[in-house]
């Protein structure tokens, strides 16, 4: 993706690929949040009556630190992240490019180790219950109890995530490179 030599003043197509796909990334990060903040309590009271209705003790999913709640503090500071990064590389920061290559694996990674969990909790919980040598644990019905989660949440939510999941990867590693090519390097040192 090369763009022609830009011109001053005018962001090549390669920066502004670069910040949309930025700011694209930042709008399943709200979703998930906003799923957050008005379902996360109902999904938490869910999955507690399901493993009630199991026959086992209220309190096995706070002991074990296990939350369909979720928390939405890193999804704000990840918003707040990319809408800068991507703001900076609009307006030619080469300090915004420079942070973009830094903070982009970083999400990448988050976007390989952590989200896949949101899209298969059941396999997951599942796995690590029958690992975790503890006999209430190993008995709890996992496909069940993730089902009584997620019916209280929006249809969407398994799409949003899926969407999470794309533009962390693909997403950061385009922006990457989409930051590398000739014409980005032109605008950024024509910038200062």
């Amino acid at each position: 993706m090369t763009d022609p030599a830009p011109r001053a003043g005018r962001r090549p197509r390669s920066v502004i690929a670069a910040a949309t796909l930025q700011l694209l990334t930042v709008i399943p990060f709200l979703l998930g949040t906003f799923i957050v903040v008005r379902h996360g309590a109902d999904a938490q009271a869910a999955a507690e009556a399901e493993i009630v209705r199991q026959g086992l003790p209220a309190g096995i999913l706070a002991q074990h630190g296990i939350s369909f709640a979720g928390s939405e503090t890193p999804a704000i500071v990840l918003v707040l992240v990319l809408v800068t990064l991507a703001l900076l590389n609009l307006t030619g920061r080469r300090i915004g490019r420079v942070l973009s290559w830094v903070f982009q694996p970083v999400l990448f990674a988050m976007g390989v180790v952590i989200i896949p969990s949101q899209l298969f909790t059941a396999q997951l919980l599942e796995s690590s219950f029958k690992s975790s040598g503890d006999a209430v644990l190993a008995r709890v019905d996992v496909p069940a109890l993730v089902d009584a989660a997620t019916q209280v949440m929006p249809g969407w939510a398994h799409s949003a995530s899926i969407a999470k999941l794309a533009l962390t990867t693909l997403g950061s590693v385009l922006v990457i490179i989409l930051l590398a090519v000739p014409s980005a390097r032109a605008y950024f040192r024509e910038a200062q």
